[in-house]
């Protein structure tokens, strides 16, 4: 128990003194660029599910 205690101890420490935390600035500009590039890559798969669906139909309506 007493481990478990210190161990507890030493996290909270660190994680006041010695963890960097981001502003609210840098947090907001963090999000802004995660969903701008989560767009984008839904666009890509969209667009690459779309172009292999209407080639499958071509190669399904050969046969």
């Amino acid at each position: 128990m007493r481990k478990l205690i210190n161990s507890l101890r030493e996290v909270r420490d660190e994680m006041l003194h010695k963890v960097s935390w981001p502003t609210w600035a840098e947090l907001q500009e963090s999000s802004i660029v995660v969903s701008i590039a989560s767009i984008i890559i839904a666009l890509v798969v969209l667009a690459m599910d779309l172009s292999f669906e209407n080639i499958l139909k071509l190669v399904y309506n050969l046969f």
